[in-house]
């Protein structure tokens, strides 16, 4: 009988954090602890290391998910032990698990197999309270909104107007659409609001793409919380929000820092999808552990035609940081699925339908390498029942691609399993490589979801109703138009029709709601049916989840 990734995990030999810490070169008195295996890194001392030469960033992204699973995280964990394995020195820079799936459909996001970060039941459940805190700075403005319209409303805020929504971190689609205010005048005004994700809250952009304190606070204060009357926005600063949502932040801000299986240091902090919100762990993780490490390997959630396209055209384009090398993760399995094979029948080897789907694969490849500009291998998340012919066959397409495939057998091995994907990674960190965007910055909100949907989805046109184009010329006019795009749809698929497999071409991408996040400075497209508060399955993982006679958290992924 294999042991779950649970299992796997509990049996683990953490060393104490003080101690993967001092791996980095970070004194005791710069850790926050959060028990004996986890601890914040001060902000003070990650603004003293800025000046510190930078290591090489490594971007690993995906084919389009499936419901088998990918692994990108558990790729990524793997890569960063490898390289450690291999003598170099590296870090891990992942988002943090989100409650929504951990208790929905997909389950916990700490990697699997001997390819883990842990203390995996801490990731996956509250850590070190982060969401806790986005969805409080979240709420805090919504309820100050709500209590200035109350006391008499001196901004003149429009009741009908007013965009900022509440947020949970628990899928719950009774509360996607709800009426607030109900009860009586000591209520407040009826009207009609409705609840995210935390996850796609623009607070959570905003943590992930702040650089400090201060700027944390004036993108706080930069949130449009609604409309005046006469049509002028109004601001979280004006209702005098902004502070008070930067001290319960503060805490949060500082990076979680943690080990996995084989003690390789990683950073967990943040976590924005990045089907309804831009997908990158937050950038104080991320650029700080390139002070830290002379490899960083970090992960864009979903396949590269959305997390790696928004961590290059949002991330990257505003901050600065900059690849030096992609890994596309790709399973046997999922180009079978690509290639018109159904789930049940994924099992029985079809060498055929593998070749099919690699078109798939191909597509995410031209992207990362001639859009993106960077050098790119393409790792095998091997599986025990993928059989030699399918294996083969998806390493010889890779080579008909003109990249190199490496099999990688970190699920089942650890870091020993990725030894091979890890020095090509270094081979390719040496090479020179100048960053492409996929729109240039001066381009038209219009023109740049133009250049998304034809250059990436593969699509012929995008679309929407005259009320929508009416809303992005406004955005452009009240001077928004020079914020890059985020755009959200489903991840199963190029277009916006999860069943369309493989890479689609020709379709229409219609833009069927636009919303402002003046605060995380992007403008985010919402593309067809796409929801930012998904509900829980027929059958939810929290069903398996419990606690043992002993303590112990079983059930969990």
């Amino acid at each position: 009988m294999s042991l779950s990734n649970i299992d796997i995990a509990q049996a683990a030999r953490m060393i104490p954090i003080g101690e993967v810490a001092a791996r980095l070169g970070i004194p005791d008195e710069s850790l926050e602890p959060y028990g004996r295996y986890k601890a914040k890194v001060a902000l003070e001392y990650l603004a003293a290391i800025r000046e510190r030469p930078q290591g090489k960033l490594v971007l690993v992204t995906a084919v389009s998910p499936t419901p088998a699973g990918e692994g990108k995280t558990t790729t990524t964990v793997g890569l960063g032990d490898a390289l450690t394995r291999i003598g170099e020195r590296a870090m891990i820079c992942l988002r943090e698990p989100a409650l929504g799936p951990v208790f929905g459909m997909k389950g916990g996001a700490a990697g699997g197999g001997y390819a883990q970060v842990v203390p995996m039941e801490d990731i996956n459940l509250h850590f070190t309270g982060d969401f806790s805190a986005i969805a409080v700075a979240t709420n805090l403005l919504a309820a100050m909104i709500d209590n200035h319209i109350h006391h008499g409303n001196a901004l003149d805020i429009d009741v009908r107007r007013v965009t900022w929504r509440r947020v949970l971190d628990i899928s719950d689609r009774a509360l996607r659409d709800v009426v607030i205010g109900l009860g009586g005048p000591g209520n407040g005004y009826p009207r009609e609001s409705g609840f995210d994700i935390v996850v796609a809250s623009e607070v959570m952009a905003i943590f992930c793409l702040a650089t400090d304190l201060r700027d944390l606070r004036e993108r706080l204060g930069d949130i449009v919380v609604g409309y005046t009357r006469d049509r002028r926005a109004v601001h979280a600063r004006e209702l005098g929000a902004h502070g008070a949502m930067t001290a319960v932040l503060r805490d949060a801000l500082a990076p979680n820092l943690v080990q996995t299986l084989e003690n390789t240091p990683a950073f967990v902090h943040g976590g924005p999808f990045a089907n309804i919100a831009h997908g990158c762990n937050s950038y104080l993780a991320t650029s700080s552990a390139l002070h830290l490490a002379d490899y960083v390997v970090t992960e864009a959630g979903f396949g590269a035609d959305l997390g790696a396209e928004k961590f290059v055209d949002i991330l990257c384009r505003t901050s600065g940081l900059r690849p030096a090398a992609a890994v596309i993760v790709a399973t046997v399995r999922a180009m079978k699925f690509h290639g018109g094979v159904e789930v049940a029948d994924l099992a029985t080897e079809d060498v055929a339908a593998l070749e099919r789907g690699t078109v798939n694969l191909a597509r995410h490849l031209q992207t990362v390498r001639e859009t993106f500009g960077l050098p790119a291998v393409v790792a095998i998340n091997h599986r025990a029942e993928d059989t030699n012919a399918e294996v083969d066959a998806l390493v010889a397409a890779v080579e008909r691609l003109g990249a190199v495939a490496v099999v990688a057998t970190h699920f089942a091995e650890g870091g020993a399993g990725a030894e091979q994907l890890a020095r090509e990674v270094v081979r390719l960190c040496a090479e020179p490589s100048e960053l492409g965007f996929t729109y240039p910055d001066d381009a038209s909100l219009w023109e740049k979801m133009q250049a998304i949907a034809t250059r990436i989805y593969g699509a012929s046109e995008i679309t929407a109703s005259t009320a929508v184009r009416a809303q992005i010329r406004r955005l452009e006019e009240d001077g928004y138009g020079r914020y890059p795009v985020c755009v959200a749809k489903t991840q199963y698929s190029f277009s916006t029709d999860a069943k369309l497999r493989g890479a689609p071409t020709g379709h229409a991408v219609d833009v069927r709601e636009v919303r402002l996040a003046a605060g995380a400075r992007f403008v985010v497209m919402v593309c067809g049916d796409i929801m930012t508060m998904p509900g829980l399955p027929t059958v939810p993982a929290a069903m398996t989840i419990d606690v043992d006679e002993d303590g112990r958290i079983v059930g969990l992924f």
